[in-house]
């Protein structure tokens, strides 16, 4: 799967999914201190869904409804960066096919995911 990792992603779970064989453009290596806009915009233009930790582009698609490929909301705690990258990786594997339309929120109460129709 073709996957955008916002800055804020830790590298654990980038090298985890690169790892499974995923392609993943880490922003924080390519376009550091870009703002959100931009983030989505880059996800767009490449097809990939974004994995982020940053609440705000719930706003972008919802409230701005924003076009987007998908987007994967981490929200995990108390839990050491292996496991997250461990549960992180299984959702991507198991729900492949329902991310690029959907907002997704990976938490420590589950997976939620939410189709998004397009603006």
């Amino acid at each position: 799967m073709n996957l955008v990792a916002d800055e804020s992603l830790l590298g654990v779970i980038i090298d985890r999914l690169r790892a499974d064989g995923h392609t993943v453009r880490a922003i924080r290596d390519t376009d550091g201190g870009a703002p959100d806009t931009d983030v989505l915009t880059i996800a767009v233009n490449e097809r990939a869904v974004l994995l982020t930790q940053d609440k705000d582009f719930g706003e972008l698609v919802f409230r701005n409804r924003l076009t987007h490929t998908g987007i994967v909301l981490i929200r995990l705690t108390g839990m050491s960066a292996d496991d997250r990258a461990q549960l992180v990786s299984e959702v991507i594997r198991d729900h492949a096919n329902e991310l690029p339309t959907a907002f997704t929120v990976v938490s420590n109460n589950g997976v939620r995911i939410r189709p998004v129709s397009p603006p």
